[in-house]
């Protein structure tokens, strides 16, 4: 009786849930293309064949293209394999930057001041590489003068100008007059 070695996976490794990927006794094509664990090619044998020959190196025999004619299996270390695609992802995950869409609001008949505080909150905005949405509030009568909030508006875009593009333009939307900016390009 052939008795598997204490830490060996070979023969014994389930895909779990999570995973999707095809080893071992859970490979059932009729021919496969064999690669082995130093990247030599075995040829073209039944899966069997293929699953005793990564018995033989005490190995796993894991699918890498079962779309392909015949499927590709390469006999390595599954759990070895496994856990370096788990570190990429994470190092991928956390290289990736997410872009918000960051909210700056105006009225029509705002101050010099506060449209400068308002200018200077964008500006770290876009220098983070976050998109602004730029948006003013129109209240009761104010809706009969679009054109002051729409000067205001041009007003605050002309202050970012050099560190933003007009991704879309003003519109109106309800109440709301608004634009979106985004970081320019360096």
């Amino acid at each position: 009786m052939f008795i598997l070695p204490a830490k060996k996976f070979y023969g014994q490794q389930r895909p779990n849930n999570q995973s999707k990927d095809l080893i071992n006794e859970y490979i059932r094509f009729p021919q496969v293309l064999l690669i082995g664990p130093q990247g030599e090619q075995f040829g073209v044998m039944s899966s069997r064949e293929a699953q005793l020959k990564a018995n033989e190196f005490e190995l796993d025999l894991l699918c890498v293209a079962p779309q392909a004619q015949p499927p590709v299996c390469k006999i390595i270390n599954y759990s070895k394999w496994r856990f370096e695609q788990q570190k990429k992802a994470k190092e991928a995950r956390k290289n990736q930057h997410i872009v918000e869409t960051k909210e700056v609001q105006l009225t029509p008949q705002i101050g010099v001041h506060d449209m400068e505080t308002k200018v200077r909150a964008a500006i770290k905005f876009l220098d983070e590489g976050n998109k602004v949405k730029v948006g003013v509030r129109f209240r009761g009568r104010q809706m009969a003068h679009i054109e002051v909030g729409q000067a205001a508006l041009d007003k605050f875009i002309e202050l970012v100008s050099e560190y933003a593009v007009i991704e879309k333009p003003a519109a109106m939307e309800g109440r709301w007059l608004i634009a979106i900016l985004a970081a320019k390009k360096k």
